[in-house]
């Protein structure tokens, strides 16, 4: 089980006008990007996830908590991945906490941390 946050942002209009769209979209799981990637970025992770069980029968949704992180060389950009980012979510999740807002002391970048948490049905 997954929650759909690549699909969700890498068809939204908004997201897609700053990050790529489809396959091409510079949104990637695991936490880990590419070395060197093309700037902005995001990277997201699980944090935590647990079925919705019950006592008789199947769970019939998963709840997962997404940590998403935001990187660019420069400010603006951050602030306008991150919106538009939640915009394309927040109909289908919610942003729960706004993270870190630092510069990566490696690369310097800019960075912008939240985490969403999601309900999906099965």
């Amino acid at each position: 089980m997954e929650a759909p946050i690549f699909a969700v942002c890498s068809t939204a209009p908004g997201v897609t006008a700053l990050l790529g769209a489809g396959v091409d979209c510079r949104l990637y799981s695991f936490g880990e990007a590419p070395e060197k990637p093309v700037k902005p970025y995001v990277v997201w992770s699980l944090i935590a996830g647990s079925p919705e069980n019950f006592l008789a029968g199947r769970p019939d949704a998963d709840s997962f908590t997404l940590q998403v992180d935001v990187y660019a060389a420069t400010a603006a950009p951050v602030l306008a991945v991150t919106k538009a980012i939640c915009a394309a979510i927040e109909l289908r999740a919610y942003v729960v906490r706004w993270g870190a807002t630092d510069r990566d002391p490696k690369t310097k970048d800019y960075h912008r941390s939240f985490d969403v948490d999601w309900i999906v049905r099965r």
